[in-house]
């Protein structure tokens, strides 16, 4: 099925691995509409400690998820919306202008549930897949102590990090000093 015409609903998330938790949703969303907008946050950012990955390397990891767990593409329209630092009021006007049109917004973070709310849309929650396990905090936390996080991600995308040195560039992005639970 390609993507159809009409109002789909957006999904924002940084996909800082894809992982696990977002799949879940992403299927979450696609039961209940036809097709879906995915908002890669923070899409100019990367090469730091929490956004390692680029934008590209991240929609790599979203096909490459969708190829392993039978999402279908032609459901999906992803694009990239850059932060807006300290202007936050402008944030939505920035993924209005680089989304097509939505309606319905899908997020748990409250900041974003706030500023989308605010602005007049319809804020929906999404059911967290063991929240603790499914984040990238947690994996990149992982990843950082030398802890198994593989599978927390679509095996592809295991595959992919590996291929590109993200456990390395991870390390490499961590202060020394900084101490993990």
């Amino acid at each position: 099925m390609r993507f159809r015409m009409g109002k789909a609903p957006l999904y924002i998330g940084r996909f800082q691995p894809v992982h696990n938790g977002h799949i879940h949703a992403i299927k979450h969303i696609l039961s209940k509409h036809d097709s879906i907008i995915i908002a890669i946050g923070s899409s100019l950012t990367s090469h730091e400690k929490d956004n390692p990955f680029t934008f590209g390397e991240r929609l790599q990891m979203l096909r490459l998820a969708f190829e392993e767990t039978g999402i279908d593409f032609g459901k999906c329209i992803i694009t990239g919306v850059p932060d807006v630092p300290s202007m936050h009021f402008l944030w939505v006007k920035m993924v209005e202008a680089m989304s097509p049109p939505f309606e319905i917004v899908y997020t748990n973070q409250p900041f974003t549930k706030r500023l989308f709310a605010e602005a007049g849309y319809e804020v929906r929650p999404i059911p967290y897949l063991e929240r603790e396990k499914y984040s990238g905090i947690e994996i990149r936390r992982r990843i950082l102590c030398g802890e198994d996080w593989s599978p927390l991600v679509p095996v592809k995308v295991f595959e992919y990090i590996m291929s590109i040195q993200g456990v390395e560039r991870i390390r490499s992005l961590a202060s020394s000093d900084e101490v993990f639970k």
